[in-house]
Formats: structure tokens, sequence, C-alpha cells
């Protein structure tokens, strides 16, 4: 009976920067072209194209309904793409003389989106190393970000994950997590975040129908992430700063840092660092760069979005190329 070779995989890692933080490293490689360019320092970021990925509390402040979607260029035959809609609704707004609306009593807001990741092009062999064929993997992330704007100063969200990951024909697992956010507004500049990711975040592996009874069952547990953040965003220059720092895994805690200056007119340029890792400054931090620029087509704002990511290990850079509508 042919064995089929499937160790590859496992040593093979999908996100070379991520190989030391277990399974579902390819979700922390961040968001879409904005988060990316920043550094994924996006925590408690409340101003422009927004995404409950990062944060499902910053949802109402998002401006205009807002898709997204991303594509990413990778060595070693890898893939990771994006997609997202998000938006705020006004609940208990109310009609007054003068045709005028009252201020809400309360702000919710509602995130949608999928991460897309895979390798291709997976050559496979039996024990004599003649080849098979080949194959690939596919690891998505489906997840759904409820919030609500409580007071003018605080807004709540909470996240619903689903990973869904087929390995190799009849080895694939699923599982459901959960992520938890708040942001505070101290003024129109100054805001900070709490979020805690990947709550009950988990791979169940069974391999029992693909080697029979030298099979097993395996769980793989998510690192649990605790991130706190800052933003503050400086209007006389149209400057936007963030910083966080996350705790994954012993021995990984690192920083993230980013900034975003609008240039001219709906012209942004921006850049961060993320993984400067405080516990091990061995750790090769990964610097980003990118820009984006929109413009208003019939009411409409479409913009192009592009970040670049110097990654370590890896023959060459990642390029993030994306799309996004306002309306």
């Amino acid at each position: 009976m042919l064995r089929k070779i499937l160790i590859v995989i496992f040593f093979l890692p999908l996100f070379l920067t991520a190989q030391n933080l277990g399974p579902g490293s390819f979700a922390r490689m961040g968001f879409y072209a904005r988060g990316i360019g920043m550094g994924n320092a996006m925590t408690a970021v409340t101003k422009g194209t927004l995404t409950g990925f990062y944060n499902p509390a910053v949802s109402p402040f998002q401006e205009r309904n807002s898709f997204n979607v991303g594509y990413s260029f990778l060595s070693l035959d890898r893939s990771l793409n994006f997609f997202s809609f998000t938006r705020k609704f006004e609940i208990g707004k109310k009609l007054i003389d003068e045709g005028v609306y009252s201020k809400p009593r309360s702000i919710a807001g509602i995130s949608v989106g999928v991460i897309n990741s895979g390798v291709s092009g997976i050559e496979e062999r039996d024990n004599q190393g003649i080849k098979q064929g080949d194959f690939s993997t596919s690891e998505n992330l489906f997840f759904l970000s409820l919030s609500n704007r409580f007071s003018e100063k605080l807004s709540v969200g909470i996240t619903f994950k689903f990973f869904d990951y087929k390995l190799y024909k009849d080895v694939k697992t699923s599982g459901l997590g959960f992520d938890f956010g708040a942001v505070y507004k101290f003024n129109d500049e100054l805001f900070a975040a709490l979020y805690i990711g990947d709550i009950n975040s988990k791979y169940r592996w069974d391999t029992n129908n693909l080697y029979g009874l030298a099979g097993r069952t395996t769980i793989d547990n998510f690192p649990l992430v605790k991130t706190l953040g800052a933003s503050y965003f400086v209007r006389k220059y149209k400057v936007l700063f963030s910083a966080e720092f996350s705790s994954l895994v012993k021995d990984f805690n690192i920083l993230r840092f980013g900034a975003e200056w609008e240039l001219f007119d709906r012209l942004f340029i921006r850049g961060g660092v993320d993984e400067l890792n405080l516990s091990d400054f061995n750790h090769p931090a990964k610097p980003s760069l990118g820009f984006s620029y929109s413009r208003d087509v019939k009411g409409w704002f479409v913009g192009f979005d592009y970040a670049f990511v110097f990654e370590p290990y890896s023959p060459s850079g990642i390029h993030v190329i994306g799309l996004n509508i306002k309306m």
C-alpha cells in the first residue's frame, strides 16, 4: 500500500515569520493593504477604512459602507487573499421639527470578512521517492464582528471566527473562536483599545480515515492574543500614529507601530513595523510601507491600496494590493 509523505507540509511553514506561533499563523499576517502597511498596529485606529478583524469595537466609527478586496503576492507558492464589508447603524434616531434628526441613542457596527490562504504545487511522493502528483492546502477564516458604541467615549464588540482547514484529502478540520475588543475615546485625537483574540480557537485533527489503526486524534490550541493599543491623530498635519503591545505565547511579547500621512487630498502614504520582539531581539522584525489613493466616482469613493512587507527568511517580500469602495 502506498504511503503518502505528508511530513513536508508540517515542516513547510505557510507563513515563515509566524512559524513559532502555533496554528492559525496565517491570520496573524494582518488584514488588507492598509493594516499591513501600518505594521498591523490597528487595534485603536478609528479613522479611515476600518475592519472588525483587528478589533470588533472599531466598526461603529466607520464612515459610509466600506467594501475591501485584497490579493497578495508571496514567494514559495503561497497565497493570501481578503474580503470584508463594514458599516455602522444609528439606533434610536428620531425625527424632530424642521426635519432635523436628533442624536442617536446608540451607534452599532457590523463587519464581515474572509481570509483565504494556502500553498500550491506541493509534490506528493511515495516512500520510494516516486512522484505521485501535486496537491495544495487551503486554510480559511470567516469572521463576523458585532459592536455597539454605548456612549460617546466607549465602544465594545465581539467577533465570531470560523476556521476551515483542508490539509490533505481526508485530513481536514474546522473550529470556532471568539475575539473581544473595546475602544475608549479620550478626545477627537486620542484613542485607546483593548483586544483579546482567539478565545477557544483550536484545530482538532483526526487521521484515522487516512492511516487507519495508525491514525490518531490531536488538538492544536491557538495562542491567546492579548493586546493594548493607542492611536493619535495630529489634525494640523493630517498624520495618524498608532502603536500597540501584544502578548501571544511565552517569549513572544511584541511591539507594533505605524503611521499614516495624508500627503494630498485622498492620497495617503504609510509605514510601520510588526513583530518587534521584546523577549528576543534576535527575532527579525517586519518593516512595511504602503500608500492608497481614492477618487469620488458619482458619490462613491473608489480607492486603490498597496503595501509591501520585508519578510525575513523568504526569497522576496510580500506585495499586497487592494480595492476599496465606500458608498
